[in-house]
């Protein structure tokens, strides 16, 4: 065996043996979207909290392909500002980060959050799967319960559709 095969076949089987280790660590990521107002202060919010791994401001819902900042702060598209939060599973529960969401900005609030205003900065929470769903219509049921607010949550449960980041300046 020359001194290439070897390295080859040394490389080839560390290869084999990281595999399941990638595989493992990738299963632990997932991603949850939210909206709650301007898109800079949940991102900043959400970096915060720990096996939270990226968060992206971008754009979700509407009617225009690949609308930019000014085309939905105009109101027009249908879109809301939104985060994507991508999260370590072995780190932080999907619960968690709703816990944080619901802290982050009014929820009953349907009007848009703080001095934004208007349906591209209402509140809205987007499920990718049936657990997330079910996770979201009982945090608002046990909220609404609890009369932690004035009014009604009036947090929308939508699913994932369509989420294009925003702009590189309203990054980070």
């Amino acid at each position: 065996m020359t001194i290439n095969t070897a390295i080859t076949t040394l490389f080839v089987a560390a290869i084999f043996c990281l595999a399941p280790a990638v595989e493992k660590a990738q299963a632990q990521t997932a991603t949850a979207y939210f909206s709650g107002g301007c898109f800079w202060c949940t991102e900043h919010d959400f970096e915060k909290i720990n096996g939270v791994t990226d968060v992206i401001s971008g754009y979700m819902g509407g009617h225009v392909k690949d609308p930019s900042y000014k085309e939905v702060a105009s109101g027009t598209t249908g879109h809301y500002e939104v985060v994507k939060v991508v999260y370590d599973r072995a780190t932080v529960s999907y619960q968690n980060l709703l816990s944080a969401f619901w802290r982050m900005h009014d929820p009953s609030d349907g009007g848009g959050s703080f001095c934004d205003r208007g349906q591209q900065y209402s509140t809205a929470a987007f499920y990718g799967d049936v657990t997330q769903k079910a996770l979201l219509e009982g945090a608002v049921a046990a909220l609404n319960a609890a009369n932690k607010f004035t009014r009604p949550v009036a947090t929308k449960i939508l699913p994932v559709s369509g989420f294009t980041p925003a702009e590189a300046y309203h990054q980070d």
